[in-house]
C-alpha cells in the first residue's frame, strides 16, 4: 500500500503537496482545517508570544533541559520498564488525567482528559475507517500518569514536554535550546557530537529519548501485548519529538521502517496540535465506543 500525505505544516500558510494517485493508494491529508489561533487566542506554539502561559513554559522548559541527560534517562527507563507499579485498564487511566494539566503546554490549561478526546474525535470525523487511529488519538498521552502519586509522581519536567534524544548533540531546533547548556552532557565529548553513542541509520527504536510520557506510554502498550499497528507505537513514542517531524532534526538516525511510520505521525500531529480547544466532549456519549476499541486492542488490565 502506498501512503500519500500532506507536507507538514511550518506555519499557517505553509503549501500542501499532493502526489499522484491511483486507486490503491490511500491519500492521508483527512479534509481537517487549521484554526488560526489557539485556545488563548495566539498562534499555535508560539513560545514567544506574550500570554498568562509564557512564563510557566519557558521556567519548564529549563528545568527539563538542565536534568534530562543520557544517564537519567536511562535510569528511569529501567525503573519504569518494570512496569510493577499498579494494575489498571486503559479507562481507569483515562479518567486519572482528569486531575492535570501540561506545563509545557503554550496552547491549552484544560484537564488532559479533554485534549485525549478532542485529538481522538477529530481524527475519527476524518478517518472512520481507521479505528486504530481514533484509539491511538485518545491513549496517545495516558503516559501522564507520572505525575500521579500511584506512579511517583514525577515532577512535570520529568513527564511533558518535546522530547528529544540523549546521548548525542542537542539540536538547535529543540525549542529554548539555550538551557541546554546547563545540561551535564552538553560538553561531554562522548555525547556532543552529531550521531554521539549511535550510528547513522540505527534506527529510532535504538535511541534513548528524553524521558516522559510519551516513551512511558509506548513501553505499557508493547510490553502489554497490544495488538495495535506498528504505527500506533511509533506515534504514541514520538509525539512530541517536535524537532524530528517538525523540522526534519535526528533524521539521519532514522530506518526505512522509520520512515514509513513517520508518514502517519505527521498525520496523526496536526490532530494533537490542532484541535486543542474549549469546546468540551461529551465523555459519556462517545465512552462506549472508545471502550470498545480498547477491548479490542489491549488486555482488559494492564502492567503500568
Amino acid at each position: 500500500m502506498t501512503i500519500t500525505i500532506e507536507k507538514p505544516r511550518f506555519g499557517l500558510h505553509a503549501a500542501e503537496m499532493k502526489i499522484p494517485t491511483d486507486p490503491k493508494e490511500l491519500v492521508l491529508d483527512g479534509g481537517f482545517s487549521v484554526p488560526d489561533t489557539n485556545a488563548f487566542g495566539q498562534t499555535f506554539r508560539d513560545y514567544g508570544a506574550e500570554s498568562e502561559r509564557k512564563k510557566t513554559v519557558e521556567e519548564f522548559y529549563r528545568t527539563n533541559h538542565l536534568h534530562q541527560s543520557y544517564e537519567f534517562v536511562k535510569r528511569k527507563r529501567e525503573e519504569y520498564g518494570k512496569l510493577d507499579r499498579v494494575e489498571m485498564s486503559i479507562w481507569e487511566c483515562v479518567e486519572l488525567l482528569n486531575e492535570f494539566v501540561d506545563d509545557s503546554d503554550p496552547d491549552l490549561d484544560e484537564p488532559q482528559i479533554e485534549h485525549l478526546l478532542q485529538t481522538a474525535e477529530a481524527i475519527r470525523r476524518d478517518y472512520p475507517g481507521e479505528d486504530w487511529l481514533h484509539l491511538t488519538g485518545l491513549i496517545h498521552d495516558l503516559g501522564k500518569v507520572l505525575l500521579h502519586p500511584s506512579f511517583g509522581q514525577l515532577p512535570q519536567w520529568a513527564v511533558v514536554g518535546d522530547t528529544f534524544p540523549v546521548g548525542c548533540a542537542f539540536d538547535k531546533s529543540n525549542v529554548h535550546h539555550k538551557f541546554f547548556e546547563g545540561n551535564e552532557d552538553f560538553k561531554n565529548p562522548k555525547y556532543s557530537t552529531k550521531f554521539g553513542v549511535y550510528s547513522e541509520g540505527c534506527g529510532l527504536e535504538n535511541v534513548l529519548m528524553s524521558w516522559g510520557h510519551d516513551d512511558y506510554m509506548y513501553l505499557v502498550a508493547k510490553e502489554n501485548a497490544t495488538t495495535l499497528p506498528s504505527a500506533a507505537l511509533f506515534i504514541i513514542r514520538y509525539h512530541s519529538f517536535y524537532p524530528l517531524h517538525r523540522f526534519g532534526a535526528y533524521a539521519s538516525l532514522m530506518n526505512e521502517e522509520d520512515k514509513e511510520n513517520l508518514k502517519w505521525l505527521h498525520v496523526f500531529n496536526k490532530y494533537d496540535l490542532y484541535s486543542k480547544s474549549k469546546v468540551r466532549v461529551d465523555v459519556e456519549k462517545v465512552k462506549p465506543y472508545y471502550m470498545s476499541l480498547i477491548e479490542k486492542y489491549f488486555p482488559a488490565k494492564l502492567r503500568w
